[in-house]
């Protein structure tokens, strides 16, 4: 007789094959996604208001993807589908096997990690939280959004191949694949797509149901959220400019002891920290795809003394600005 064990990975094997079968024949586009970031490096997919949802299929490959650290307001799930993928949100890096499912910590900064041997096609599904709950929804509905707002600090949600839910989560993704690039045969593509999404969001909160709050803390955890949104697109426009906390807190609304504790807690970092973050991966990116010389770059991303953003530089990539322009082998992103 099968154990129980037995029974759950091949019932995990199924639903990842059937993701497989729906993806077969689609096409997977390489991540180059530079012509799509702003002046200051933001990445953002315009939604539609009314659909506010998106699959993106991707193909990464080590040094070929577009580098660079990012944040968004939509909410994320990453699956790699042909071989392992390493993803650092903030200050953590997750490894993720074929088939398995990350919900991304999306107002931290993130990036997928380059490695030797890199390659796999991987599907992004995007959308934004009232999508799915925003007010006049069912009060229940905000347990949908779980997954996305009560993780525990460094132990990221994952769909793991040998969890028994990600059978069922793989088939859902298989659906909603198919629905969402059949468009011709698919005469209720909308409410399809949402059916299906609310399906695996469903099956991803029962995995975590470990993280269940009450709803008046996920509203809370919500309205955080939105308070610093506007700091973040500042940042993300404004971030070689000097901004003291006093500041960042007027921008966020709240007081600079509030702020903090707030700040912290939604992006996992300090204020500084995150500055450094955003300064430091603008600069990669630079480096990579210009030929401004090193001081030009440090001035341009905020920092005054190139002495001080050579050592940052080097802290964070384990190499100074000039070995990271010139490296030709895969290494750290």
């Amino acid at each position: 007789m099968k154990s129980q064990s037995t029974i759950g990975a091949e019932a995990s094997g199924a639903g990842f094959a059937a993701l497989l079968e729906a993806c077969a024949g689609l096409t997977f586009e390489p991540h180059d996604i530079a012509e799509q970031l702003d002046e200051k490096g933001h990445y953002e997919i315009a939604l539609d208001r009314e659909f506010p949802f998106s699959i993106k299929l991707f193909r990464f490959s080590s040094q070929h993807h577009t580098r660079g650290q990012t944040w968004h307001e939509r909410l994320e799930l990453f699956t790699p589908l042909d071989g392992p993928a390493r993803f650092r949100m903030g200050n953590q890096e997750v490894q993720l096997a074929r088939g398995e499912v990350l919900v991304v910590d999306n107002l931290k900064l993130h990036h997928v990690v380059d490695f030797p041997g890199f390659d796999t096609r991987v599907v992004v599904i995007s959308f934004l939280p009232e999508f799915v709950y925003s007010l006049g929804s069912p009060s229940f509905d905000y347990a949908f959004l779980l997954p996305f707002y009560t993780k525990l600090e460094k132990q990221p949600h994952i769909a793991r191949l040998a969890e028994p839910a990600a059978a069922r989560v793989g088939l859902a993704m298989a659906g909603l694949v198919r629905c969402y690039f059949q468009r011709e045969d698919q005469p209720f593509l909308q409410i399809g797509c949402k059916a299906c999404l609310l399906e695996i969001l469903y099956h991803m909160a029962c995995l975590f149901k470990g993280s269940e709050l009450l709803k008046w803390e996920f509203v809370r955890q919500q309205q955080r959220t939105l308070q610093l949104k506007k700091l973040f697109d500042h940042i993300s426009r404004h971030y070689a400019a000097k901004l003291s906390v006093g500041e960042a807190a007027r921008l966020a609304g709240m007081s600079p002891p509030q702020f903090m504790k707030n700040f912290k807690k939604v992006s996992g970092m300090t204020l500084v920290a995150y500055l450094n973050h955003v300064r430091l991966t603008n600069a990669a990116r630079l480096l990579k795809e210009t030929n401004q010389s090193i001081a030009e770059i440090a001035f341009q991303v905020g920092f005054a003394d190139q002495s001080h953003f050579d050592k940052r530089f080097k802290r964070s990539f384990g190499m100074v600005p000039k070995e990271f322009r010139f490296r030709k082998t895969p290494g750290l992103e």
